[in-house]
Formats: C-alpha cells, sequence, structure tokens
C-alpha cells in the first residue's frame, strides 16, 4: 500500500511541476525504474530527498551503445519503519555522447561523492557543480573513456611509478 501511495505521489509530483518522465517498468525485485531529463535532476532530488529518500545506495553509469547515449543510474533507498523492508526507486538519465552533463547529486546525497568521480573517470559524464570532479584510477593524463563501448584501446601501456 505504502509503495502504491509512494508511486502515485512521485508521478503526480512531476506531472504538477511539468517535469517530464518516464516509467521504465520494474526490475526483478519490483523496483520500479523513472527515467528522467537531465534538467530536472535537481529538483527530482530534493524531492526524493525531503520525501525520505535520504540513502543513495549506488550510482553507476554504463554506455548504452557505440555512438549512442550515456546512462547514469541512481538507486535511491528510503527506510521508514521497517529496516527489512525498505522502499527502493531506481532513476535513470540518459544524456548525449557528445557533451555528457548532469547535475551533480553530491550536495544532496554525500556518498555521491567517488561514484560521481568514478563514472566521469570511466566513461566521461561531467557532473556540474561537483568541487572534485577528476580522476581517480586512471592517470590524469590518459587520453579517452575506457568503459565507452567505442573506445579504442591503445596498443601501449606505460608504467608509471612502478617502483
Amino acid at each position: 500500500m505504502e509503495e502504491d501511495h509512494l508511486q502515485n505521489f512521485l508521478s503526480d509530483w512531476l506531472v504538477n511541476h511539468e517535469l517530464v518522465h518516464r516509467s521504465l517498468g520494474f526490475d526483478s525485485r519490483g523496483i520500479e525504474t523513472l527515467q528522467i531529463k537531465a534538467e530536472d535532476w535537481d529538483s527530482i532530488g530534493v524531492i526524493l530527498y525531503v520525501y525520505g529518500y535520504n540513502y543513495l545506495r549506488s550510482q553507476c553509469v554504463y554506455d548504452v551503445a557505440p555512438g549512442g547515449f550515456l546512462g547514469s543510474v541512481y538507486h535511491l533507498t528510503r527506510i521508514q519503519y521497517d529496516i527489512y523492508h525498505p522502499e527502493e526507486i531506481c532513476i535513470k538519465v540518459f544524456v548525449s555522447r557528445n557533451n555528457p552533463r548532469i547535475p551533480s547529486v553530491l550536495w544532496i546525497w554525500r556518498s555521491a561523492d567517488f561514484q560521481e568521480r568514478e563514472s566521469y573517470d570511466m566513461l566521461g559524464i561531467s557532473y556540474d557543480n561537483h568541487p572534485r570532479l577528476k580522476r581517480i584510477l586512471m592517470p590524469e593524463s590518459w587520453i579517452g573513456w575506457p568503459l565507452r563501448k567505442d573506445y579504442i584501446t591503445p596498443n601501449f601501456y606505460e608504467m608509471q611509478d612502478a617502483l
């Protein structure tokens, strides 16, 4: 019953505020996935936090197809009364690979810090207003985004500071 209330509440709120969204269905655990626009992510993130989704369980990215969109995925959790049955929702934000920009949610969920940095490092999505957005896995001098499907692996590997 509570989940139905949440889905109606969230969907109604998005519609009332003219924020375009689309349901992508439910995963194998019954968690609904919503697709939203990058420019709406700040507003939607704030309302989800205020409604009780104060835990960003994970943030990850993936390359939809070579030359296609990049997707940033957010798994949010709300633990209200029953820690054994938390409410969860998944948000997906798709951006063009030509200029992949999404607002950072670090100011809403502190756990987004290293997750957004890793997403930037591996697929090149810029998280606007992230205070320390820089590579954390690859050297700063690395060219390209290693997890993009159209990435061409260099035919050489240089060991830096191997000693």
